[in-house]
């Protein structure tokens, strides 16, 4: 999906993989990262955000929760994190990074609530009444006063299976004045998910139908005499983005794919943020006139279409089949022959947190001074030595 554009705004990158995997410092099933261009996509998101005056929030799970590419993130001017779930929450606390914003897509179990808390997040993101009424119980146990974002769904709106969960309008509308009531808990605004998508027909960024609801949802606000002062409009946070959400009434933004130059539109415009990662794999065996790769990183969205084999200073392109759903990704069929132990470079969308990849990370890729500075598993745990 992005390999052309990795070829071409990125090609160093390229090169140093392919250097990693024959110098035997990586093995087949590792994205490798470059920190210093997600510095820079960062940077310019900044930029850009402070412009129209919008929140931004960085996501990592697409990068395997990865605390040093967190706080290369954090460097560049992106104070706090949304986390994806609790898991990834943990990740943080543990390193000690700051969190912004909890339970957006994936609800707070009960027991880890208080912890949570404790640590600090700017907000938590709530589903129902039943889970405000646990979160305010922990906050009042830690005497503390949490601020909550609602999440807002309704009937017609745009939903990932998987993801389901939030106030229904009618909900919203009955249930306001009872969740004002709640002592420890300050209710701030609003989300969505998805709020904006990537137009394939336009090669535009478009709203999605859950801005109605939005809107009827900052109506009901007004209704109760409740301030909706926080517009969460996340999915395709971008620097070309931006000005959309300020255009939608969005005060905040959740740039995941973005920073590492990887959204739908990166695929296939040439925007202010370039591709920095791979995906690296090693040719296993033939069978049949075609070529089997090491797996172990595919993602079912991904949109994985085409390789690059480099044999000696030849480098050669090759499509992949498709995946049958059914199957776990052993390995990754070639539509061609190569010999075993030739390294393999693809680029295309992932969810590094649901592999079993190794993530390496790298530095100075666009000076005289390229380098490997760690290897960490897919749930940003730093790998033991000597292990690869």
């Amino acid at each position: 999906m992005f390999l052309k554009k990795l070829e071409e705004l990125n090609p160093e990158l390229i090169d140093f993989a392919f250097d990693l995997h024959k110098t035997g410092q990586i093995l087949p099933d590792t994205y490798v990262i470059d920190l210093d261009m997600i510095s820079e996509n960062t940077k310019k998101m900044v930029v850009e955000a402070k412009k129209y005056g919008i929140e931004l929030l960085y996501m990592t799970k697409q990068l395997g929760r990865n605390p040093i590419i967190a706080k290369e993130i954090e460097s560049a001017g992106i104070e706090n994190a949304v986390v994806v779930d609790y898991r990834e929450a943990e990740v943080f606390m543990n390193n000690n990074l700051k969190l912004g914003n909890v339970g957006h897509l994936v609800q707070v179990p009960k027991m880890l609530l208080k912890k949570i808390i404790d640590y600090g997040t700017k907000y938590f993101t709530i589903f129902s009444y039943e889970n405000a009424f646990d979160l305010n119980e922990a906050a009042r146990s830690s005497n503390k006063v949490q601020k909550i974002i609602l999440k807002i769904q309704d009937d017609k709106d745009d939903i990932y299976p998987g993801q389901v969960g939030g106030f229904t309008l009618k909900q919203l509308d009955n249930q306001l004045e009872k969740l004002k009531q709640l002592s420890n808990l300050e209710i701030v605004g609003i989300t969505t998910f998805p709020a904006i998508l990537f137009d394939e027909k336009k090669c535009e960024y478009e709203k999605t139908s859950n801005m109605t609801t939005i809107k009827a949802s900052k109506d009901i606000f007004n209704k109760h005499e409740l301030n909706c002062s926080v517009v969460s409009l996340p999915s395709a946070t971008a620097t070309k983005s931006l000005k959309l959400i300020k255009e939608l009434g969005g005060t905040e933004g959740e740039p995941g794919h973005s920073i590492t130059g990887t959204t739908p539109m990166h695929a296939v415009k040439k925007l202010p943020e370039k591709p920095a990662y791979c995906y690296v794999s090693e040719i296993s065996h033939s069978f049949k006139n075609h070529s089997f790769v090491f797996g172990g990183g595919y993602y079912r969205r991904g949109h994985l279409k085409n390789v690059i084999v480099k044999n000696g200073n030849e480098i050669e392109h090759a499509e992949v089949f498709p995946l049958d759903n059914s199957s776990i990704d052993y390995y990754l069929e070639l539509n061609k022959e190569f010999k075993s132990g030739l390294p393999v470079v693809m680029a295309y969308r992932t969810q590094m947190f649901v592999t079993r990849s190794t993530i390496a990370l790298v530095r100075g890729l666009h000076t005289s001074n390229p380098r490997l500075v760690g290897l960490y598993d897919s749930q940003g745990r730093e790998l033991p030595k000597g292990v690869k």
